[in-house]
């Protein structure tokens, strides 16, 4: 007995003794942190009662907070109050507004596109409109955050607007009834051939799954039996819209061997967390291909992870970013906020795909993933595993193909984007060609809206650039102090005939005016368009 109530007697003292020294370490990391709260208010008040000149004590107190979170990782940022807003109007998917898109060219408020359904579009304003008067007062000189300042307002609130719209005389004089307007994250999606859809996201936000439902369906309806998903230069976005957007294109798997899309570990267990696909969607057997590029990071990379480990697709294009962190967003007191890394997340192999970043600059970090140098070619079979090095780990998709983790995503296809002399960057960085088609369709481009109407594939398949306009385009950049060299301009011509139709299609058609007319020189897309075969191939679908 005695034996017995010493036993209970120790293990009680031990777990009591746990139990306190669990208590004591929270007690000692408490005293900890009021220490350096301590230290850095001593800090800040010295600094504002005794430095030489008056300070910002706000504007210290965000310096400190910013060097802090550079000790951690790239990722973890603060979001002053004034950017937070919108940033979570662009993540929402929706602001309140007139549904616009708009540039300031030459002190002129200039429509470069009415949002669809909007408010704008559904009163007939078109792109390339000039609004040259708010409420009754001039907006020449406008600031872009004064134009947003006019023009945005709550839903159900009116806003008068003078348009100059060029072929027209007379002044226009609207009354928009502002109302919610979409961000879209979907910059186009459209049959490319009478088989093939093509979708581009931007960004995957609040509404990227509902956009995403929509634009399938729409293709569906149009004849689509196979899709080239376009995730190049998307930054990434919400974790669970990327989930869901895999889960379209992935069946829930058996019991035995569910379908784990990506799963997350973290420091803390609340925020371990596993997505799995689930059974129904009408797209699990589409043939499909996904380009990515080095712009591609983070929830893009979860989407391509997940169909490469699955062998679900194929995945085409340049190495992506190779963002593994997953961060949750706390608002602060006076409305900003501190986006902070709390886990990692891994594709369905196990893979980490974050690139290393210990002892680097932020900046060097971002630029290591433009400054790859890859060899173009095949990586099906076997040569994912040449990439690996001591460094790096090897896994395996669910075929038995090698793939690595620890440095992005590396497509099936490598495929390098087309290349360009310094000509057509040097006009392209000075919009030349968007000033050259938005004078053209100030003049003989005015026919073209009552020629091909609302009909993309009219204007791109029947609509071409004649050699006189291109020569008069040659005039106009050189009147602008471009150098144009011969050998140069020849060189470029495919693509500088290309964009200045895509710029003309865009003033035409919006922004899927100008993509629908890239994608005819784009040479990692026209690569896709080959590859069905074999993404059919490795997803088991013949």
């Amino acid at each position: 007995m005695n034996k017995r109530f010493s036993s209970i007697t120790v293990a009680a003292l031990v777990v009591v003794s746990l139990f306190a020294g669990m208590q004591i370490n929270k007690l000692v990391s408490a005293d900890n942190i009021y220490e350096q709260l301590s230290k850095f208010k001593d800090v800040l008040s010295f600094t504002e009662k005794y430095y030489v000149e008056d300070v910002d004590t706000q504007k210290l107190t965000e310096a400190a907070i910013v060097g802090m979170l550079n000790t951690l990782d790239p990722h973890s940022v603060y979001i002053p109050a004034k950017q937070f807003e919108k940033v979570k109007e662009d993540f929402k998917g929706k602001f309140e507004g007139i549904g616009i898109q708009f540039r300031v060219i030459n002190d002129t408020i200039t429509v470069m596109e009415p949002v669809g359904g909007g408010p704008s579009a559904r009163l007939g304003i078109l792109s390339n409109d000039r609004i040259v008067r708010i409420n009754d007062s001039s907006s020449i000189g406008f600031k872009d955050d004064q134009v947003i300042r006019s023009l945005r307002g709550p839903k159900g609130t009116k806003v008068k607007v003078t348009i100059v719209r060029p072929g027209i005389q007379d002044r226009l004089d609207y009354e928009i009834i502002r109302d919610e307007i979409p961000i879209v994250s979907i910059d186009a999606a459209l049959m490319v051939d009478d088989q093939t859809g093509y979708v581009k996201v931007n960004q995957f936000k609040e509404t990227t799954h509902d956009e995403m439902n929509k634009a399938l369906a729409q293709l569906k309806s149009e004849g689509m039996r196979r899709l080239i998903l376009d995730l190049r230069m998307n930054g990434g976005g919400y974790l669970e819209e990327a989930y869901h957007m895999a889960d379209l294109f992935l069946d829930g798997g058996t019991k035995d061997q569910p379908r784990r899309i990506v799963y997350t570990k973290a420091r803390r267990s609340e925020f371990d967390e596993a997505y799995y696909a689930k059974t129904g969607d009408p797209y699990e057997k589409l043939p499909l291909i996904i380009l990515v590029d080095n712009g591609s990071a983070s929830a893009s990379e979860i989407v391509a992870g997940a169909i490469q480990d699955w062998d679900r697709g194929l995945i085409v294009g340049e190495t992506t970013f190779g963002k593994g962190l997953v961060q949750r967003q706390w608002t602060l007191s006076d409305g900003s906020a501190i986006r902070l890394t709390i886990a990692k997340y891994y594709t369905p192999s196990g893979r980490l795909i974050q690139r290393s970043y210990e002892g680097k600059e932020r900046e060097k970090y971002q630029e290591e993933a433009f400054e790859r140098s890859e060899q173009e070619g095949e990586n099906i079979e076997h040569t994912h595993d040449a990439k690996a090095d001591s460094t790096a780990q090897v896994f395996k998709t669910n075929g038995g193909r090698q793939v690595v983790g620890g440095g992005g995503i590396t497509p099936d296809y490598v495929v390098k984007f087309g290349n360009t002399t310094t000509l057509f960057q040097s006009i392209f960085r000075r919009n030349l060609f968007f000033d050259f088609a938005k004078s053209y369709m100030e003049g003989p481009g005015l026919a073209l809206r009552a020629k091909y109407g609302t009909s993309l594939t009219d204007f791109t398949k029947s609509y071409e650039l004649s050699s006189s306009m291109l020569a008069d385009f040659r005039k106009f950049v050189e009147s602008k102090g471009i150098t144009v060299d011969d050998k140069d301009f020849d060189k470029d011509q495919l693509y500088i005939k290309a964009r200045l139709k895509g710029e003309i299609g865009s003033s035409l058609f919006g922004f899927e005016g100008l993509i629908a007319v890239m994608l005819e020189v784009d040479n990692q897309f026209q690569k896709a368009l080959t590859l069905f075969p074999e993404a059919e191939k490795i997803a088991k679908l013949n």
